[in-house]
């Protein structure tokens, strides 16, 4: 079936790691994003077959499916492709929602394809699906000074960034909102600032 016939469902991937000792984490801003949508629509995550906690719904007029992956982030493509099998979805139908070290904290770049950019979650996803999937990258900037990059993004986010995190959240559930009802073009328009 091509990508112009296929009927069913986004898949909107919110990345994270699981439990709550992960929940405020920079690399879970993913997973916080897709709660708030989540919320938009009146859904109630479930657990799935998938590996995945999923809500259902419709946003800006599509079914969606929204998806949290149980496994730790560096496993993030095996829950993806169930879902993706699941709803015989093509890999063009999946938002993957991610933080993303390159970009500003609290900035948005939406994008179709690429590579992973030692993102672990992204990595798994494009190992098991190839890169041919919508990523809305959440900026979380580097880590100051000589911390590495594992302890940043396992990090909360720090009091400074909590001011912010509300609205960016928000703004980037936005985005998928936009991606959804108008498309990548005119989505970046209105988020890449």
């Amino acid at each position: 079936m091509s990508d112009a016939e296929y009927t069913g469902p986004r898949l909107v991937v919110g990345l994270g790691n699981p439990g709550e000792g992960y929940a405020r984490n920079r690399h879970n801003i993913g997973f916080m994003v897709v709660d708030l949508l989540a919320q938009r629509i009146g859904a109630k995550f479930k657990a799935h077959k998938s590996r995945a906690q999923v809500a259902e719904g419709r946003l800006s007029g599509q079914r969606v499916v929204l998806a949290k992956p149980m496994t730790f982030m560096n496993l993030s493509g095996g829950p993806t492709t169930a879902l993706r099998d699941f709803y015989k979805a093509p890999t063009s139908a999946i938002i993957a929602v991610h933080d993303e070290l390159d970009v500003d904290y609290a900035a948005l770049r939406l994008k179709l394809g690429g590579g992973d950019n030692g993102h672990n979650g992204l990595k798994s996803i494009t190992k098991s699906l190839g890169p041919e999937y919508y990523r809305v990258r959440c900026g979380i900037g580097r880590p100051p000074g000589r911390m590495e990059v594992a302890d940043f993004v396992l990090k909360d986010f720090s009091s400074t960034e909590r001011k912010e995190l509300d609205w960016f959240v928000d703004r980037a559930a936005d985005a998928v909102e936009a991606l959804l009802s108008e498309g990548l073009e005119r989505a970046q328009n209105t988020y890449h600032i």
